[in-house]
């Protein structure tokens, strides 16, 4: 197990951009695989985006590809989450999570650590 803490959560106006960092703590976090995962307020937590323990494999949801980019920095045992074009319907918490495994859905990091969450809100 890993311990996780997400940081970079704000208001930003709608069209914004926001960065979001989690940061792993222990010697093996580069040999997980780690998520985004995002539950905005009276909703389902939903599947944001997943990257391997390397960086060569990526997963994002339907509703994110293309404005949001998942990437990590194993030298920093960091992931971040690069949000662009952000609409009122990105706010949420968003929550890393971290696995041994990758997978492309919410379901496989369920049994994984999690970190407590950021705050990000999407004014329009």
């Amino acid at each position: 197990q890993v311990e996780l803490a997400e940081s970079g959560g704000s208001v930003v106006q709608a069209g914004g951009s926001l960065r979001l960092s989690c940061v792993g703590s222990g010697r093996t976090f580069n040999d997980y695989s780690v998520a985004w995962i995002r539950q905005g307020a009276g909703k389902e937590r939903e599947f944001v985006a997943s990257i391997n323990w390397s960086g060569g494999l990526t997963s994002y949801g339907d509703s994110v590809e293309d404005r949001f980019t998942i990437s990590r920095d194993n030298a920093k045992n960091t992931v971040y989450l690069e949000m662009n074009k952000l609409r009122p319907e990105d706010t949420a918490i968003y929550y890393c999570a971290a696995t041994r495994a990758f997978y492309s859905n919410y379901d496989g990091y369920l049994s994984g650590s999690w970190g407590r969450g950021t705050q990000v809100t999407v004014s329009s």
